[in-house]
């Protein structure tokens, strides 16, 4: 076989071992401790965006995920009372395969206690900063509402427009796409991912914070809108962060509502985290966390425009 070769150089994947031990340092420094947690779980996200690698088992047992993040089970450290805490892993995302994905890729993740979601868009910039270095000129990090964002960039806004200004937009800007019908999130990620993301600022740190209620996924709500935050540089979506939930109920009812519309998509329903739903009635500590694909990050720091030219073997190659 041709490709039995790394898919990156070993310049590249020398470079990608000195930011893991600097990103090692960056949070000993800060008394963030390493975990490990679990790559196998008997539950998965029911987030109908996400399609988690099952795996085979033996007839009559319980299926087993491979975790798309790692998150449920780091939450269950924070409810027993682990402090602040980091790891570094590999996660899995069936279906995900492009220039910007491998199903296998590498992900940070870190949750510190007593920080809300502005707290941790600092530390964010400021690892990123460190792990960039000299390497890439970044000029002054800009902070934008989601609100701010799609009214500046694509002159709508999202918090009041209508179903048909939504799709006005999108046809004035050449995204208009019929079959996402009279889904308001779908449109507005139409129009974030097509309008808003090409047109933000380059050769800076952008962050996109106080989403739509809508779009809460796993932060807290307060004002009518969602505590959750996305990194940008050059318009590549680098982190995703949130002002955790802490009630259990609404968690459930978060995750119900995402297996029906799995449902309604003909998905299969996902079975729930008990376990975390029960760490959460315990007690999650005030806490912000954040998940930063590392893949992602040494694409921009090398310029590279396909993530396989990063990594060590591809999905091709494994």
């Amino acid at each position: 076989m041709s490709n039995w070769r790394p898919s990156a150089s070993f310049d590249t994947l020398r470079l990608r071992a000195r930011l893991l031990a600097q990103t090692r340092a960056f949070f000993q420094a800060r008394d963030v401790w390493e975990v490990e947690t679990p790559l196998l779980s008997q539950a998965a996200t029911p987030d109908p965006h996400i399609h988690s690698f099952v795996v085979s088992t033996p007839a009559g047992a319980k299926a087993r995920y491979l975790h798309s993040s790692p998150e449920f089970p780091m939450k269950r450290l924070l409810a027993a009372g682990s402090g602040s805490i980091y790891q570094i892993c590999k996660v899995f995302r069936e279906g995900e395969a492009g220039r910007r994905h491998n199903p296998e890729f590498s992900l940070l993740e870190w949750y510190r206690t007593g920080f809300d979601h502005h707290a941790l868009m600092d530390e964010v910039d400021m690892l990123v900063r460190e792990l960039v270095g000299g390497r890439l000129l970044l000029t002054d990090t800009q902070f934008f509402s989601y609100q701010e964002a799609l009214k500046r960039f694509a002159g709508l806004d999202p918090l009041n427009a209508d179903i048909d200004a939504l799709q006005d937009c999108a046809r004035r800007y050449n995204v208009y796409v019929p079959a996402l019908g009279d889904d308001r999130d779908a449109w507005l990620d139409l129009l974030m991912s097509h309008v808003v993301e090409p047109a933000l600022p380059r050769d800076c740190p952008v962050f996109i914070y106080d989403y739509p209620a809508s779009q809460a996924a796993l932060a807290r709500i307060r004002g009518g809108l969602a505590e959750r935050f996305e990194l940008y540089i050059n318009g590549m979506e680098l982190a995703n962060g949130f002002h955790e939930l802490a009630d259990a109920d609404e968690q459930r009812r978060r995750f119900e509502a995402e297996n029906q519309r799995r449902t309604q998509a003909g998905l299969p329903v996902m079975p729930l985290d008990e376990r975390l739903l029960a760490a959460l009635a315990q007690g999650l500590p005030d806490c912000a966390g954040v998940a930063l694909g590392l893949d992602r990050l040494l694409m921009l720091i090398t310029g590279q425009a396909d993530i396989a030219a990063v990594l060590f073997f591809d999905s091709e190659r494994a």
